[in-house]
């Protein structure tokens, strides 16, 4: 591949559409004349004069110079003697100041806390390709999706140390077969000053993290996982970066990636820098950052995180401190535009890949498709269930007759978006507690609680999100600073949760009527959500393609064993009992139901056949249809 900027690059790079400009940008070994070095190229309009320093020159880049090869400030030059393994900044010379900063299309960095930027030749031979081939029938919004969200400091830490992209490899694989999860969400991989951050303040956006080992690793993690069928999604973090000096900040000396103007530049929420997506550089920079994991890494996904706060001018602001569009409105319409070409851009080149927005307002059509005025995501966070789920499972039993809404509400805009019902990190941090010590009621009754907000989830129309813990009833909230606590699977309780948590996933993926039904309204019918007396809810998940089984699912949210409950069921005859949440193999009390059920010819539900059932105390049933006669 020619690596010098061509007349087409410089042009595609200054319209803001160049979405493989990481190819061209950046550091690439190669030749020149017939010697060996390597090509860069930055962006740097303010830059009076820009050199390549680094290990090979002892620092010193007076006789290295790049050439201004366009009047916007592409900056170009090939440097012999600067070799794959070698540390190097680039020294921006602006009205007298000198400046040393990190490439920002660099493939490598550093160990942090040091900031240089790497030379990195892509050499991994992948043995995905039957993956590769699938994947897009995986990824299918009619398909089984549930994902483990893993921060990879701090999942399992061999010998105590931060693990490396190879450690994880085997045990992470192993770990996601065990439990039926379909893909693994990697918190932010890309390079990131402060580890405290997770990887949400990123300040090399083509480099995966040194902490865990050079590129080679992380694209051996994915190679790996996806040879043991499961699809990876990288978080993506194009709403903000931070101000470290080394990095994107004030790049060419005043602010070039970010708004100059603070009303939209400076993040309030975090103390971070907003990119200026109006700058066409600044979008070719976001389009080729995404691109470069789905290209370079084999990505099958990006969740791209802090959506809303792109959308809203006046995001986290008070009156004053925002600037309105031209038409007067909070409509961040260069986002907008940006996170449209984005889906597009990456449906057209990865048409396999799934892109999924954390966007936790009432914005329309985050999952429509652009073309019907959509932004284009392939899928949307429910961050609504979310927190409703969870501040129903907070009251007391005796109360929860007055909160039943929460739980149904969720019906009426349950076909709006393409959903990811989602128990992430975020819930398990900063005071809030672990999942297991949110849920109401004594040690037991929260144990329970839990199986039954998981059978719950598992159950409702939407693909699935865990975050790495909640599988086996984490007990204390998440430390980045230490692994997960392991040694709880030696309780049965804890052990009986992560069975559940195996036997939903397992159920997700074998019955066609929770999953193809997912984003499609004849995937859901209520048997009964009023009542609220009895804290039951009751409705059916129906294969729109007609091949597979209705499945009835009965959840009931108080301790109490309620005996004697008729259901209304669409067919007559044996039901089978596919789960029972208070079942002992789960840690529960034991109050079961027959395997089978035979229904009744007692008209209940709108139906003409019922079954009797015991209702387990905080728990969930559920039954597969008979075949249709």
């Amino acid at each position: 591949m020619k690596r010098t900027l061509t007349h087409a690059d410089r042009h595609l790079f200054h319209e803001g559409t160049h979405a493989r400009a990481y190819l061209k940008l950046g550091a690439h070994p190669g030749t020149s004349k017939g010697r060996r070095g390597t090509w860069f190229a930055t962006w740097a309009p303010r830059a009076v004069r820009v050199e390549v320093i680094g290990d090979w020159n002892g620092w010193d880049g007076a006789d290295t110079p790049l050439e201004r090869i366009s009047a916007q400030g592409l900056w170009q030059g090939f440097v012999p003697g600067a070799r794959e393994g070698h540390h190097y900044k680039f020294r921006l010379h602006v009205n007298g100041e000198q400046l040393d900063k990190a490439d920002p299309y660099a493939a490598r960095t550093e160990l942090p806390p040091a900031t240089a930027s790497v030379v990195w030749k892509d050499r991994y031979a992948w043995g995905d390709a039957a993956w590769m081939q699938d994947r897009q029938r995986r990824n299918a919004l009619d398909a089984p999706m549930s994902i483990y969200e893993v921060h990879p400091g701090s999942w399992r830490r061999p010998d105590g140390r931060i693990p490396t992209w190879r450690d994880l490899c085997e045990p992470l694989a192993q770990h996601v077969r065990a439990t039926g999860f379909t893909h693994v969400e990697l918190m932010p991989v890309m390079e990131h000053p402060f580890y405290g951050s997770w990887g949400y303040q990123v300040t090399g956006y083509h480099a995966p993290s040194a902490r865990y080992g050079e590129p080679e690793g992380l694209q051996a993690l994915i190679d790996h996982l996806h040879r043991q069928g499961i699809g990876v999604i990288l978080d993506w973090v194009p709403a903000h970066f931070p101000g470290d000096a080394f990095a994107l900040s004030r790049f060419d000396g005043a602010p070039l990636y970010e708004h100059a103007d603070p009303r939209r530049g400076h993040h309030p929420d975090w103390d971070t820098h907003i990119f200026d997506y109006g700058r066409p550089e600044v979008r070719s920079f976001l389009l080729s950052s995404a691109l470069c994991w789905l290209d370079r890494f084999h990505a099958d996904g990006l969740r791209v995180d802090a959506v809303a706060s792109m959308l809203y001018l006046d995001y986290s602001r008070e009156e004053g401190q925002w600037l309105p569009n031209d038409r007067g409105g909070n409509e961040h319409d260069e986002a907008i535009e940006l996170l449209q070409t984005l889906n597009r851009t990456v449906y057209r080149l990865h048409p396999g890949a799934q892109t999924f927005a954390e966007e936790s307002t009432a914005w329309p059509q985050v999952s429509a498709p652009t073309w019907e005025g959509g932004l284009g995501f392939g899928f949307k966070w429910d961050m609504g269930w979310m927190h409703d789920t969870l501040a129903y499972l907070r009251e007391d039993p005796v109360h929860r007759v007055h909160h039943h809404d929460r739980l149904t509400f969720r019906s009426v805009y349950a076909q709006a978006e393409k959903f990811v019902l989602p128990l992430s990190h975020d819930e398990v941090v900063h005071g809030k507690g672990s999942l297991l010590r949110k849920q109401a009621g004594d040690p037991w009754q929260q144990r329970a609680n839990l199986r039954l907000l998981f059978s719950w989830q598992h159950a409702t129309p939407g693909k699935k999100l865990l975050f790495m813990g909640q599988e086996f009833a984490q007990d204390r909230e998440w430390d980045h600073d230490r692994q997960l606590d392991w040694e709880l699977l030696e309780d049965p309780g804890h052990q009986g949760i992560m069975t559940l948590v195996s036997d939903l996933n397992a159920l997700h993926a074998t019955e066609p009527a929770l999953h193809r039904g997912d984003h499609d309204a004849a995937g859901f019918a209520w048997i009964d959500g009023s009542d609220s007396a009895a804290s039951v809810i009751a409705f059916l998940r129906r294969d729109p393609t007609g091949e597979g089984r209705d499945v009835a699912c009965i959840h009931h949210f108080t301790p109490v064993v309620r005996e004697g409950y008729r259901i209304g069921l669409p067919l007559p005859g044996a039901w089978t009992v596919l789960l029972q949440t208070d079942d002992a193999r789960f840690g529960g009390s034991g109050v079961t139901e027959r395997t089978v059920i035979v229904t009744e010819p007692v008209p209940h539900h709108g139906h003409a056949q019922s079954i009797v059932l015991t209702l387990p105390p905080l728990g969930a049933v559920w039954l597969g249809a008979p075949a249709s006669p």
